[in-house]
Parts: C-alpha cells; sequence; structure tokens
C-alpha cells in the first residue's frame, strides 16, 4: 500500500439536509468507498425513500466500481444514514469509529431503547480505533478519533486528503457545535488542532455546508491552509480558551437539528430502522421534554 495516492474523490450534495456524501476511489483500481451516505426522509409523512442511495448506486455501475467500504465519520444527527442499504446491494462492509458505543449508551436510554438494543458497536461491521490503518483497493487510509461534536467522531486521512466530518466547515463558516451528550468543547479543539497539524495543502472534506452569509453557493472542499488563515472560529492562531469560551455560548443559542429525532435512532443502529411492533410496522418514539437540555 501507498500512503501519499490522491484518492479521487466526487462529492455529491443534499440540498434537504446540506448534508455531503462523497464516492472516494483508488486513483489505480475499480475500489471505492462510500462516505457518509444520506437515505432520504420525509418527516411530515414519515416516508423514507432511496433516491440519493440509489443516485449513488448508478454513478458506481456507471464507473464499474467495486464498493468496499461505507464509512461513516459520526453518527449524525441531521440525516438517516443509507449505509445498509447501500452495504446491502454491494457487499460493502460498514465502518464507524470504535466509541460509537458511547453514544449508544446515552441515547440508548433517551429512546428507551430496550434491552435488545446491543450498546457496543455490534450493529457495524469495522469499528476503527485511532490509529488504525485499512485499505481501498491497494490505497491506505489512516483513521484517527477526532472527539468533540461526539465522542465517536474521526478523521479517515488518506494521503494529501482527509474527510473530516462535522469538526470544520468552510472557513467561513467556523466549526461544528459541542453541545450533545458527550460533546465537549475542548476536546472539539484539540481534535481541530490534530487535522490542522496536517500539511497545509491536505485538501479536507466536510460532511456539511450551510452556504455562510454573502455565500452564493455550496462549498464542501477546503485545504489546512485556509482552515488556519481563515476560519471565523479557530483560524488566525484563537486560543483554546477563546474558542471553548465562543463555542460555549454559542451552542447554548442553539435549536436542536430538525432530524435528530429519527436520524440518531436510525444511525445508533447502522442505519437500520428499529425493530418492528407486533404489527409488523417500524415506528420512530418522540420522547417528551427528553431532549431540551441534550447537552446537560
Amino acid at each position: 500500500m501507498l500512503k501519499n495516492w490522491t484518492p479521487d474523490v466526487e462529492g455529491f450534495f443534499d440540498e434537504a439536509t446540506n448534508a455531503v456524501c462523497y464516492i472516494v476511489k483508488d486513483p489505480h483500481s475499480q475500489s471505492c468507498a462510500i462516505v457518509d451516505s444520506v437515505l432520504d426522509f420525509e418527516i411530515a409523512s414519515g416516508t423514507i425513500s432511496t433516491e440519493f442511495a440509489d443516485m449513488l448506486l448508478a454513478k458506481v455501475a456507471s464507473r464499474d466500481l467495486k464498493v468496499e467500504w461505507v464509512l461513516e465519520t459520526h453518527v449524525h444527527a441531521d440525516h438517516l444514514s443509507a449505509a445498509p442499504y447501500l452495504a446491502d446491494k454491494t457487499g460493502a462492509k460498514i465502518g464507524i469509529g470504535s466509541r460509537i458505543d458511547e453514544v449508544q449508551k446515552v441515547f440508548g436510554k433517551v429512546f428507551n431503547a430496550g434491552t435488545d438494543f446491543e450498546m457496543d458497536g455490534s450493529q457495524f461491521d469495522q469499528l476503527f480505533d485511532d490509529g488504525a490503518n485499512f485499505s481501498i483497493g491497494g490505497m491506505e487510509v489512516e483513521v484517527f478519533h477526532t472527539p468533540g461534536h461526539t465522542p465517536a467522531c474521526l478523521t479517515y486521512h488518506i494521503g494529501d486528503t482527509a474527510f473530516i466530518g462535522d469538526t470544520l466547515f468552510m472557513p467561513d463558516f467556523g466549526t461544528a457545535r459541542a453541545d450533545f451528550p458527550g460533546g465537549d468543547a475542548r476536546a472539539l479543539y484539540k481534535s481541530i488542532q490534530k487535522i490542522l497539524s496536517l500539511p497545509a495543502e491536505t485538501k479536507l472534506y466536510l460532511c456539511h455546508d450551510y452556504k455562510a452569509p454573502g455565500r452564493d453557493v455550496f462549498c464542501w472542499e477546503t485545504t489546512v491552509a485556509e482552515e488556519l488563515e481563515k476560519n471565523i472560529h479557530v483560524g488566525g492562531g484563537k486560543s483554546e480558551e477563546e474558542f471553548v469560551e465562543f463555542r460555549t455560548t454559542r451552542d447554548a443559542q442553539l435549536s436542536m437539528p430538525k432530524l435528530i429525532i429519527p436520524s440518531i435512532q436510525v444511525n445508533m443502529r447502522a442505519g437500520q430502522l428499529p425493530p418492528t411492533e407486533d404489527d409488523g410496522n417500524h415506528y420512530l418514539k418522540v420522547p417528551i421534554n427528553k431532549l431540551r437540555n441534550l447537552g446537560s
């Protein structure tokens, strides 16, 4: 395996959730991975569909690619994952960070998931420890944990490229929130510094974009150098104390993501719906008042 290859990356933006999914290909083979997939969900009717995931599969088929991995950077709170659907269609393995159990233990209680819900990450095929290495074809991937937004967040580092999930946004939009259970602004700052210690030319691929005021287009690729210089929350040499004070104050003013209730219930199960009930149907729970003080 060669560490310095540049992967072929194609990003796909889902405007309904402001989420970005990637097909990441080994440039010297037909092997690829799909990072942070999206399952379509219409909350008003409770309707799930696979249009976005089917588009990804069509892209894969058109290029005759072999999907080896469906990767998650963390348990998303703003969109449902299509990981099991994609894995079933392609034979790929589903991977996430090994601290997923911490998220499951918190939200298993929030949603009263019951004793049948295993809170050990066993719903996923592979749990990546900090410092782990694996391959996509002949391309080496280095994993490092980047907690703070959630305890299970990680970064996939491939040559001169990194997929950083919800740590940093585009420089004009800043950084992710850190007020979810297990989230920590100080840990987030340290994780961001870990990412920004990569070579300046490293391309950073983001999980979301919200089109900062004054910008007309959605963007999801930046570099370490751009973030170091221009990020409005951590750029320009801002100290850890400055960041923690800002992030804590800012997070206290934020409302919950509109899809957090369905997203967490599904994504903590590796994208699977909760088990069917006695009528053969799946149901998503709405915990009354339990999310009001989610970060406390």
